[in-house]
């Protein structure tokens, strides 16, 4: 027998660890989540400002307008596929006023445009579920990312997300990320540095239904 395998031996031999602990009965949360709908959409507005995000409540005529001036000229973006953007119509209309849709490679494409897959009031993070037609390039590569939602993709919080959809999208998405706040760092000399492993600014706007 090789040493490797007399390893292997003991490991499988020796007693399970913590079978005596009783499973968890009741889950409290970290934070205690809202109680309404209008709580949970002003305590997401609060905490995301918190991190550093631009957030702004619009309608569709609004969101394009606000869009372009974050363009600030430029005459293309990284995008999500439209169906995965709460902005019926939106590269149709980006197209009517000049701006095009980069190939999902160009990294010449100071920004990005994306739906969100959920919101989270708790922490004022987003989640992002890469996958068909959701490219993650849009959210990590341009220097400023612009996420389109609505008010009923919030959930209280990480827990309430991840017992409703954490399974499902870790079978199903090529990639999940939660997102609280521009990309940053203070690693190198406690200076913060934002933009090191992504977007330097995170502009967030919620769409009314109207």
């Amino acid at each position: 027998m090789s040493a490797r395998e007399r390893i292997l031996s003991r490991l499988r031999a020796a007693p399970a660890p913590f079978s005596d602990v009783a499973p968890i009965a009741e889950r409290r949360q970290m934070i205690p989540p809202q109680k309404t709908a209008s709580e949970g959409l002003s305590q997401f507005i609060d905490n995301a400002r918190s991190l550093g995000c631009f957030v702004y409540q619009v309608d569709r005529s609004e969101a394009v307008e606000q869009i372009m001036d974050l363009l600030d000229g430029d005459n293309s973006l990284l995008s999500w596929d439209e169906a995965h953007l709460p902005l019926d119509g939106a590269h149709g209309l980006l197209n009517s006023l000049g701006v095009a849709v980069a190939r999902q490679d160009d990294g010449s494409a100071r920004v990005g445009l994306t739906g969100v897959n959920a919101a989270l009031a708790a922490t004022g993070s987003l989640v992002l579920e890469s996958g068909p037609g959701r490219y993650r390039s849009a959210s990590l590569l341009p220097d400023l990312h612009i996420a389109l939602m609505t008010a009923e993709q919030i959930l209280p919080d990480l827990e309430t997300w991840a017992a409703a959809r954490a399974h499902a999208a870790f079978r199903e998405a090529s990639n999940t990320v939660i997102v609280s706040g521009p990309s940053k760092t203070a690693d190198i000399g406690h200076q913060l540095v934002k933009g090191a492993h992504g977007p330097r600014e995170l502009h967030v706007m919620i769409l009314s239904q109207a």
